[in-house]
């Protein structure tokens, strides 16, 4: 699936794969550089990541190396 991705008012993007729902994880880019994750559904901080492990996780994803988490 190839879309584009939703930007949020707050400067926030989420996959336009999440359509409307309110459980989406959402992303951020930092002033550090640093990317943010957060769930739209849990009242938490949301968690920064460097840029080579967002790197590193985005690959794993792309090659499908998480495709057995999800039912």
């Amino acid at each position: 699936m190839s879309g584009k991705a939703t930007q949020l008012p707050d400067g926030w993007i989420k996959s336009s794969a999440s359509g409307n729902g309110a459980e989406c994880v959402k992303m951020k880019k930092l002033p550090t550089g640093e990317v943010a994750l957060a769930s739209t559904r849990l009242e938490m901080e949301p968690i920064p990541y460097t840029q080579a492990e967002m790197r590193a996780f985005l690959t794993g994803v792309k090659a499908g190396e998480f495709d057995h988490l999800i039912d």
